[in-house]
């Protein structure tokens, strides 16, 4: 891994000087109330519909780089934006101001025998800094759920989205100015070298939280050098198990639409497992949907048997995050073969089973260890938004503190306030 250790004299200014000004604003934010949080998402909305043609312009400069850096069109697809994108990126501003503010909300409360009452409150993390590739939409869900917590945040998006994260970060903080909070709140690195990157990773005297977003590379890397605690998900090898008892119309759409309805999100199917006893029932249905539209299947003997189509799967297939329009297709002997596939292959992201038996899906809920199960839905729903959060500043396969969509209340912590009564301990 080609990593710059020593950071030049600049990156270390850059990020020392975003450092200051993230300090100086996060005292003020950490005790705005909720009006003022909303008041500048509402208005942060406002001004992503209105300038909607400057944010275009800006994302065509980033599309045509891409291109010609020779950006897979996956990639490609990460990184666009059109209308319908746009408008969903403010529909999303205009949801979380509309969500309760999680900052101040009693977590418990408890009285001792001694007459101490203690009391557990949600606070503001602080001051996190997010680092992440391709997707413009983060600067303004990671922006916005920020704001909304409490915590400063400082963004770091990579190369090939700077121009429009940089015409999105512009709107926030003028929506920011306009309701009365510093405009420091939200903040760009405002250059794409990457020893900015190394330089915030070491950034312990001020940045409480790395979120990292992006490729393995990215996520090894941060894992690898930052002293700042690190919220992360690896790739997101999402599986779907076809159960013998599904309803073969039902799989064969689920699977569809959990491979093909976004192939670049890190919650698009990788790898479909069928019940043996499914075989000669549902598999040919679910593969022909997904070769009508487009999709490369790579089977194990038993799948190729029934499918001429299909290309050879290898070891390495079961554990590919493709991002792409292919499949990984493998038989399993039953919900307990499911299960033992996904504990040996899957990145703990998100499965589902597609099955009429409650006893079954119950068994698979319970016993696949993930952030994100499902039963009888598509895993595309692996999304804040489509969880009701409004966004998400990411999806978290961490054990600790947040696990799946890591919406506003994950993104705080607690206090505990303790009273008394001029109360002595002996």
């Amino acid at each position: 891994m080609n990593v710059q250790t020593k950071p030049s004299e600049d990156a270390v200014a850059i990020v020392a000087e975003l450092g200051r000004r993230a300090k100086g604003a996060a005292v003020a934010l950490r005790n705005a109330g909720t009006a003022p949080k909303n008041r500048a998402l509402v208005e942060a909305a406002r001004l992503i519909r209105a300038d909607k043609a400057a944010i275009l312009a800006a994302n065509a400069k980033d599309i045509a780089a891409a291109q010609a850096a020779g950006m897979t069109s996956a990639l490609q697809d990460r990184l666009l934006l059109n209308d319908a994108r746009i408008e969903a990126m403010a529909k999303g501003l205009d949801e979380i101001a509309a969500l309760p503010d999680p900052v101040g909300a009693k977590i418990e409360e408890w009285t001792r025998p001694n007459g101490l009452m203690i009391s557990r409150v949600r606070v503001p993390i602080g001051i996190i800094g997010v680092i992440y590739e391709a997707r413009p939409t983060v600067t303004a869900d990671a922006g916005a759920l920020c704001i909304k917590s409490g915590n400063v945040v400082v963004l770091r998006g990579g190369s090939d989205s700077f121009q429009s994260s940089r015409a999105i970060i512009e709107l926030l903080r003028r929506a920011l100015a306009a309701s009365g909070l510093p405009e420091d709140c939200v903040q760009l690195v405002p250059t794409t070298d990457r020893a900015a990157v190394g330089e915030m990773l070491r950034a312990m005297d001020w940045l409480d939280l790395i979120v990292p977003r992006g490729g393995r590379s990215l996520i090894d890397r941060v894992t690898e050098e930052s002293r700042v605690p690190v919220l992360r998900h690896y790739d997101g090898i999402c599986h779907v198990y076809v159960d013998h008892d599904a309803d073969i119309a039902m799989a064969r759409d689920l699977v569809a639409n959990a491979k093909m309805r976004r192939v670049s999100v890190c919650g698009a199917a990788e790898t479909l497992l069928i019940d043996r006893a499914a075989l000669d029932t549902h598999l040919m249905p679910v593969l022909a949907k997904l070769h009508e539209l487009g999709c490369e299947v790579r089977g194990d003997a038993e799948v190729r048997k029934r499918d001429a189509a299909a290309l050879p799967a290898t070891e390495k297939d079961w554990r590919t995050e493709y991002l792409a329009p292919v499949i990984a297709v493998a038989t399993v002997d039953g919900v307990d073969g499911a299960i033992r596939h996904i504990a040996t292959y899957g990145s703990q992201h998100t499965e589902t089973i597609v099955t009429d038996n409650e006893a079954t899906a119950a068994r698979f809920l319970d016993e696949v260890d993930s952030a994100i199960v499902m039963h009888n839905a598509s895993t595309q729903f692996a999304d804040g938004a489509e969880f009701g959060l409004g966004a998400e500043i990411g999806i978290s396969t961490n054990r600790m503190h947040a696990r799946g969509p890591v919406g506003l209340v994950e993104l705080t912590t607690y206090k505990n306030i303790v009273r008394g009564k001029g109360t002595l301990r002996p």
